[in-house]
């Protein structure tokens, strides 16, 4: 299968090349249907677009948009012409987009005002106030050169329609064009995903052209896509899961892509009998949600062939349901994070029960070795730190070399926080984590983000946040407070507007416990093993 797959290094290179496949079907967006010679055409009309927008090679560009056909041409568009993208999550608050675009300096900004009811340029401006007062586009953001809304119907003055946007690129020249087209590299970084840390603050993790584009042929080739394959992306293609799993893989493909806004089950059923889906990976909560629907049976799935179930714990039936009640040839697990997106994949023609509990070994151009804590190599079967070295390992972390430098050795190794084990055949099994963080229904959480936006709540003392078993996402967070002596203690409701009004709904914790005193080991820490350990009890 694997003579399908494009080996192109570069974004520009990729859309060139696939371009030959003519009328063959790239996107699928309900009523817009783009084919592969028309996503190249289309991409460099905005790439046009952003370099008439003073974009230059190296600049950021971010994206806070749901999965829909701008998305992909607003990414592919930016990344021709040599800019980085900073794709937003479309739960975020204007406080936590500000922040982002702030600290990846970002030049420009294409947003979906109106999707879920959210004024999105409003939310930024609103939440960008805090970071300063100059003259800017967006006050309190300064790098921003230009903000474009792709619901022409919801724009404001501070905005450009996203058709006068892409019209305003014709004053580009194509030899202009054709000159930014051929000065993007293969170690130009090509997007720039946030991901938060023991901090709290989030890290901007740098990813090359190369990079990316190995990933996703390590993806494709694990997942035998070909151009007949139909790719219903209902993972964020604001995630990796969504984007380089998902989009890039399909284009390193040739496959057609169906990009999904939102999971409606019945919607969703109806697109696989109508469009004859034939790969869908996805987090859990979606297939059971599907597997327990009442009418699932009245809805004609025989088409689906493979699936990937992962970015959270997943019920010990499940691959045996997603097989047999809805139908598909093969399904698989994977393992990675955001600084190495795609880091193992099932082998081909597993059991089931080997597929359920390992996530198989590493991908094409990948090392990966478990190590004890004084360095040395765990032993088969045995726990120890997931270390990943090879061609899909970030760069480093955007201005950040202390963080890079604790994250990447000096020989090349990245040290996951991950724990897990491997067996005989080199397959990874996943047993915990070092850090703290948890996924809420596929969505990382890192507590110290939540712990320090409780800090600031006037009646809070001190938090702590973990996560615990939730039936439909995996993990919900619950946060442990303490209040000042002097305070009024706050209600769980004014505790729970709070945090809506700083974090992303999933970041919110699900339930507020008040606490007189904390755990403490003998240096004053808080042992969140023991919170752990009463929740779980």
């Amino acid at each position: 299968m694997s003579h399908f797959l494009s080996r192109a290094d570069t974004i520009p290179a990729l859309l060139a090349e696939k371009a030959a496949l003519g009328d063959h079907p790239a996107i699928v967006d309900g009523d817009v249907r783009i084919s592969y010679a028309e996503l190249k055409e289309k991409a460099d009309a905005v790439g046009r677009a952003f370099i008439a927008a003073g974009v230059e090679h190296g600049d950021r560009v971010a994206i806070w948009i749901p999965n829909r056909a701008e998305f992909i041409l607003a990414m592919l568009g930016a990344q021709s012409v040599g800019a980085a993208v900073v794709p937003l999550n479309t739960r975020y608050t204007g406080h936590e987009a500000a922040y982002i675009l702030n600290r990846s300096r970002a030049t420009a900004i294409v947003l979906n005002n109106g999707f879920l009811g959210k004024n999105y340029s409003a939310m930024l401006r609103e939440g960008a106030l805090e970071a300063g007062t100059d003259g800017s586009v967006v006050v309190g953001i300064p790098s921003l050169k230009v903000v474009v809304s792709v619901d022409d119907d919801m724009h404001d003055d501070a905005t450009v329609a996203w058709d006068e946007f892409v019209a305003s690129g014709t004053s580009v020249s194509d030899a202009a064009l054709q000159a930014r087209l051929e000065a993007v590299t293969a170690d130009d970084m090509v997007d720039m995903l946030f991901t938060s840390g023991t901090t709290g603050n989030p890290k901007g993790v740098m990813c090359s052209h190369r990079q990316t584009t190995q990933i996703a042929y390590s993806w494709a080739l694990g997942a035998d896509l070909t151009p007949e394959d139909r790719y219903g992306i209902v993972n964020p293609m604001f995630h990796g899961f969504g984007y380089k799993a998902g989009l890039t893989s399909s284009l390193i493909a040739g496959a057609t892509v169906y990009p999904l806004q939102v999971f409606e089950p019945v919607a969703l059923m109806q697109l696989i009998e109508t469009e004859r889906i034939s790969v869908l990976p996805g987090v859990p909560t979606i297939f059971t949600t599907l597997i327990d629907h009442p009418d699932r049976e009245k809805y004609d799935l025989s088409s689906l062939r493979f699936a990937v179930a992962g970015a959270t714990a997943a019920p010990e039936t499940l691959f045996h349901d997603m097989v047999n009640k809805l139908g598909f040839e093969r399904v698989a697990q994977a393992y990675g994070l955001t600084e190495c997106l795609v880091a193992t994949f099932s082998r081909k023609g597993e059991s089931l029960e080997h597929t359920a509990t390992t996530t198989g070994p590493a991908v094409y151009g990948l090392e990966i070795r478990t190590i004890n804590p004084d360095g040395t190599d765990a032993g088969l079967n045995e726990d120890g730190e997931i270390l990943i070295r090879g061609g899909s390992v970030m760069m480093g972390y955007f201005e950040d070399p202390e963080a890079t430098a604790k994250a990447l050795d000096a020989d090349g190794w990245l040290h996951t926080g991950d724990i897990g084990q491997l067996d005989e055949h080199g397959c990874l099994k996943i047993t915990d984590r070092i850090k703290d963080m948890f996924i809420v229904g596929g969505f990382n959480v890192y507590p110290a983000e939540v712990e320090n936006v409780l800090r600031k709540h006037p009646a809070i003392n001190e938090s702590a946040v973990i996560g615990v078993e939730d039936p439909r996402l995996g993990t919900v967070g619950r946060a442990y407070v303490a209040v000042l002596q002097a305070a009024e203690k706050p209600t769980v409701e004014e505790l729970d507007a709070f945090c809506r009004q700083r974090l992303a709904n999933f970041k919110v914790p699900r339930e507020f416990v008040f606490v007189d005193e904390f755990p403490r080991n003998a240096t004053g820490k808080i042992l969140k093993g023991e919170l752990r350990e009463s929740a779980s009890a």
